[in-house]
């Protein structure tokens, strides 16, 4: 007899286990219908009575899931023993094949417009027995009493003597998912970097904006992409393309600034580096200024980004000023957050 000790034991299971694991494989079999669906219009009704029952009018051969089809119409029904008291409605298998499972919907068009269609479906709901099987060419699927002949010939569905239908069917098929065996990885979009890199080494500039004591350089053409204000400035039915100078006032240079590197790299950046360790400006007062900025040059998602930020910063001391922001610059999300706050912790919120 071999004696083992705990430690001995444990380790033996580990690499079993691991083993085990290891040759583990998957796959995954996915059942789903393929869809299509057929209108078929029967214009001069009346004519069609007196055919006899068992005597039907057939639509064009339509094809969906890989096999034809077909609509049956019975304007004396399909039973003799109805006498003729009900119209039947079938679709049929029109092309070769076995055991062929499919949904069916079947629907009478409501030709007033008001959309209260006949509908028999399949689709949307439980089957008990699952989808129909159509066993060989020329099987069907329907109803041999779908519509009293009498109502139908008073109702809103026959309409200047025409009937219309519209079929849907959906033919089941498998098919099997299997792991990728070999995959490439793609790395994330650098455009934003790309960008970036052309504003901060001042590549191919052709505008300078003067904001206080600070000048920054950029590009007209990134500049009207991103923003409706500066399209019009430039490129606009009063705008001058050739400017090359503007001068922006009630804007702070490091708001301008941030809001730049927003237009070029597409998110929010570090508006703590951007605001330096000297700053007595406080983060949320910095993001409140630069919402008025986005506001001001219409960019919707910097905005937002800024809206989302405040939304984060929201306090008892801070409610009331984000509030007022928030209805000042049209901040409706903003707005809804900071009187939520309000209500679940200020007593006499509504006087805000």
């Amino acid at each position: 007899m071999v004696n083992f000790d705990a430690g001995e034991v444990t380790d033996t299971v580990k690499i079993y286990k691991h083993t085990e694991t290891s040759n583990l494989s998957s796959s995954k079999s996915v059942i789903e219908t393929a869809n299509g669906s057929h209108r078929f219009e029967i214009k001069g009704y009346s004519l069609a009575k007196g055919m006899g029952a068992g005597k039907y009018i057939s639509s064009d051969i339509f094809t969906v899931g890989g096999y034809d089809w077909a609509v049956y119409f019975y304007p004396d029904g399909k039973n003799p023993e109805d006498n003729s008291s009900y119209v039947s409605v079938f679709l049929a298998l029109a092309s070769d094949g076995t055991d062929v499972r499919a949904l069916f919907e079947l629907t009478l068009v409501d030709q007033t417009g008001n959309k209260k269609h006949k509908v028999h479906s399949h689709f949307h709901r439980a089957l008990e027995s699952g989808p129909y099987t159509l066993k060989y060419k020329g099987s069907m699927w329907g109803y041999k009493r779908f519509f009293r002949r009498a109502s139908l010939e008073q109702s809103e569905f026959l309409k200047n003597d025409c009937l219309l239908l519209e079929c849907t069917v959906g033919v089941v098929r498998s098919r099997m998912e299997r792991p990728k065996q070999y995959s490439i990885n793609i790395p994330p979009s650098d455009m934003g970097r790309s960008f970036k890199d052309l504003l901060e080494n001042e590549i191919g500039c052709d505008i300078v904006f003067k904001v206080g004591d600070e000048k920054f350089n950029a590009h007209k053409l990134v500049l009207a992409a991103r923003s409706p204000v500066f399209r019009a400035q430039f490129f606009g039915l009063v705008g001058n393309p050739n400017m090359d100078t503007v001068v922006v006032e009630d804007v702070e240079p490091s708001i301008f600034k941030a809001m730049l590197l927003y237009i070029y790299s597409d998110s929010l950046p570090d508006v703590h580096e951007i605001m330096g360790s000297n700053s007595s400006c406080s983060f949320a007062i910095m993001v409140q200024h630069l919402l008025a900025a986005a506001d001001r040059f219409d960019l919707d998602r910097l905005k937002i980004l800024c809206e989302s930020k405040l939304c984060d910063e929201i306090t008892v001391e801070t409610v009331t000023t984000t509030l007022s922001l928030a209805e000042q610059h049209r901040c409706a999300q903003l707005k809804r957050a900071c009187l939520k706050f309000a209500a679940a912790n200020l007593n006499g919120a509504s006087t805000l």
